[in-house]
């Protein structure tokens, strides 16, 4: 089964879903602060990390940062107690791919865990699929199997959510398609704010793909990617 890493300094919150998460046969690796956590990421086989946004040594948010510069781009999810939109952007746009506010259910953060889960799985077992499009002078590349984005001659690292909707758009090219059929297609599940967590994925998205405009927004709808086969 799957090795998560929970850091939460609240020792009942952190035992509570170490609890629950184990009774799904997961693996758990707790900390309450974020030192350590480089070490373990170093050492162990990780599949998920569940963080608390307020820690006593660095915020989660700046823990998750230095991880997503560092090309670490397995699942995130966000514990905190704040519920301010501008919060929840912030986390999406370091690279999260959940953000559960306090309080919440250990029970349902664990089929959060199970859905982002099921998805890297997912991604695992397709079948060999090479997707090639242009865009002017650009090329897009994208290896399914091996879940791999090349911009011209350079990778693109994606976190989980964003490589999910890109490949959901590259899959379906000329298609417009609603931010609630992204977020149940490509996600897996249904989220509070829908609308902005899709849209804030997307604009990660466009900025990792560079100046081209691959995805173009169609208004108060959705999105559609606009690459030719190449």
């Amino acid at each position: 089964m799957a090795n998560i890493i929970i850091v939460e300094d609240n020792d009942s919150i952190r035992e509570s879903v170490k609890s629950y998460l184990e009774l799904e046969n997961y693996t758990v690796y707790e900390f309450n602060k974020s030192q350590g956590v480089y070490e373990a990421l170093e050492h162990k086989t990780i599949d998920l990390l569940i963080l608390d946004v307020m820690l006593p040594d660095e915020s989660g948010f700046a823990l998750a940062k230095k991880l997503r510069m560092k090309k670490v781009n397995i699942p995130i999810i966000f514990l905190t107690a704040r519920t301010a939109e501008s919060d929840k952007i912030t986390g999406f746009e370091i690279g999260a791919d959940d953000y559960v506010v306090k309080p919440f259910s250990p029970r349902e953060l664990v089929l959060r865990v199970k859905a982002l889960l099921k998805r890297a799985k997912q991604n695992n077992n397709e079948d060999k699929k090479n997707l090639k499009f242009k865009n002017g002078a650009e090329i897009l590349s994208i290896d399914i199997d091996m879940h791999k984005v090349n911009l011209n001659d350079s990778e693109i690292y994606l976190t989980s959510s964003e490589w999910e909707i890109l490949k959901y758009l590259t899959l379906n090219p000329g298609t417009v398609i609603s931010r609630e059929k992204i977020l149940g297609e490509s996600l897996d599940y249904l989220y509070e704010g829908s609308e902005r967590t899709v849209d804030t994925h997307v604009k990660n998205l466009r900025a990792k793909l560079g100046g081209s405009p691959w995805i173009e927004t169609v208004r108060n709808y959705g999105y559609k990617f606009t690459g030719e086969k190449a």
